[in-house]
């Protein structure tokens, strides 16, 4: 729920919240294409060698590992980045890769739906990849296994990971913001630690409402310690019931319309997300029945889906990014089938390392997640003047679609590769590794 459904002041301007104006996937349309702010998004930390192959020598290999680490440094969140990703790059050809693709590649198609949301505003589009469920049960099974090295370890190093990156993005958008008449208040802490929704004015408001995500997978990443503790006490009683606060906040007590009533809100609906990481991560989802997976699956599926489109009147839209509880149920349920067909089947996307561009481009997305996340919006502000330019050259405005929103979407790719090439080796000096143009590339072999 936003700052602004809940009628909660925000120096002037409505907060990120969960809803498709504020949050997960979706904000208010623009005059220029629709770039609903999809809470799709941010970082991990610890990386798990067995979940992306970040192969270091004789490195225990993982049951089934998840998004973001092992006895390696992890890496950043939701984004989670594989630490290291460019480490198994580097192996010998021979040799098979111990990175597991089928992750990588949801991370990837999660990244593509955020920035393929935010330029059209398709509602349906959370419907058919619900990309914030997805990265935030990846970097629930990440952070399970980071949790087999002591807590204050792991959350230092996720920290570590993914605030720098955060901080070179913010001072541009800080700055940017205060040029145009804001003037911020003690709230701007939020800037150096997003506990809480950073505080900004309208003008930059399409840029800084998606930090939404990164506030929502810091405090899951606060939390996991006592989360994993409980929810080993007993495993499939806990999974179930973490679909309970989220029910309660809709129909017996509604949080309140600021700060705290928006993060409580996104915690409850992807609370049963992160904890599923937990339960692939123990290998509870391949000891589970089949047939009980499936029909509690489409029957999340089925239940978040009618209750999307018997509620448009709350929101005008069935887009599930404004209807928290549709948005729980719906990712529950699809999240949990992509989760246990990993853990039953043994899917690894291993032949995608045959498609040497493709898989070049997965480890990109995956070592630059949240590069690619925090600079989309403003690739995407940025592409509307620049194809306004683009009318002024008559060859242009006879043979380019420049009305075209596909135009637009390309133009918007090209700059994020811009920004990915600018600002990525951030994340390689927040992860303690060399800085690199782009990751993945191979060196030879040795």
């Amino acid at each position: 729920m936003s700052w602004e459904q809940q009628g909660y002041p925000q120096q002037g301007h409505p907060q990120q919240g969960y809803d498709q104006e504020y949050g997960y996937s979706g904000y208010p349309q623009q005059s220029y294409p629709q770039h609903s702010c999809t809470r799709q998004p941010y970082p991990q930390d610890d990386v798990d060698p067995g979940y992306y192959g970040q192969g270091v020598p004789d490195a225990p290999s993982p049951s089934s590992s998840p998004l973001p680490v092992v006895e390696q440094e992890p890496e950043p969140p939701v984004l989670d980045a594989p630490a290291d990703a460019e480490a198994e790059e580097e192996k010998p050809p021979s040799r098979p890769p111990g990175r597991d693709r089928y992750f990588d590649t949801l991370r990837a198609v999660a990244l593509i739906r955020v920035v393929t949301y935010h330029t059209f505003g398709w509602a349906w589009a959370g419907m058919v990849f619900p990309s914030m469920g997805i990265m935030f049960g990846l970097a629930g099974t990440l952070m399970a296994k980071s949790l087999e090295r002591p807590a204050a370890t792991v959350i230092r190093s996720r920290l570590r990971r993914l605030l720098p990156p955060f901080w070179f993005w913010g001072v541009f958008v800080v700055l940017a913001m205060l040029v145009h008449d804001w003037m911020p208040g003690w709230q701007i802490v939020y800037w150096v630690v997003p506990l809480g929704d950073p505080p900004g004015n309208a003008w930059g408001e399409q840029a800084w409402e998606i930090l939404w995500y990164l506030r929502t997978y810091l405090w899951f990443v606060l939390l996991s310690p006592v989360l994993l503790r409980v929810f080993r006490l007993s495993p499939v009683p806990v999974l179930v019931l973490s679909l309970a606060p989220i029910v309660v906040f809709q129909f017996l007590w509604e949080p309140p319309d600021d700060r705290v009533g928006s993060a409580l809100t996104d915690l409850a609906t992807f609370l049963f997300c992160w904890i599923l990481g937990f339960a692939h991560r123990d290998g509870v989802l391949e000891r589970l029945k089949p047939a009980a997976v499936v029909l509690l699956s489409l029957a999340a599926i089925g239940f978040g889906g009618w209750y999307a489109f018997t509620h448009q009147g709350e929101t005008e839209s069935y887009d599930l990014d404004a209807l928290p509880l549709a948005q729980a149920f719906w990712s529950a349920g699809y999240v949990l089938l992509l989760m246990w067909a990993k853990s039953y089947f043994g899917i690894d996307f291993a032949w995608l390392t045959r498609f040497r561009r493709t898989d070049r481009v997965v480890t990109v997305f995956n070592s630059r997640a949240v590069t690619i996340y925090l600079w989309h919006e403003i690739a995407l502000i940025l592409a509307v003047p620049l194809i306004d330019r683009l009318w002024n050259v008559p060859a242009f405005e006879k043979w380019l679609p420049l009305e075209s929103q596909w135009f637009m979407f390309g133009v918007g790719w090209i700059l994020i590769a811009g920004f990915v090439l600018l600002c990525g080796w951030v994340e390689d000096v927040a992860g303690k590794k060399k800085p690199q143009l782009l990751p993945g590339g191979r060196r030879g072999s040795s």
